[in-house]
């Protein structure tokens, strides 16, 4: 098993965000993202839910548009396909993420 802290090794980034897996396992991931006061505007559009917790900082979020700002421990559930992208993120301190993923089952649709 592997152990570690959230905070701990924070990357210092310029801009966007550093994505850091922390656990695989089946269907499920978990990954911590830091991201920079310069976020990357990529609009996501993902296959997989995904559940994120704002640890640390404040950020401004679109999602499906809706926009809405979450502070330390605000936390959000985002479904499959639904588009979503970081407008704004604070610098001090900078934004520390814990995501969820949860991909598709291949076995539940017959593909595995």
């Amino acid at each position: 098993m592997s152990s570690g802290n959230l905070f701990e090794n924070l990357p210092e980034i310029g801009a966007g965000e550093v994505f850091e897996d922390l656990l695989r396992c089946r269907n499920v991931s978990i990954e911590r993202i830091v991201s920079s006061d310069r976020p990357d505007p990529t609009l996501y559009d993902q296959i997989q839910d995904e559940w994120v917790c704002l640890l640390q900082g404040w950020a401004e979020l679109w999602i499906d548009g809706e926009t809405l700002t979450l502070r330390a421990g605000d936390y959000r559930f985002i479904p499959a396909r639904v588009p979503h992208r970081v407008l704004r993120t604070s610098s001090e301190p900078c934004c520390v993420w814990l995501a969820i993923h949860i991909h598709p089952d291949p076995a539940a649709h017959g593909d595995g």
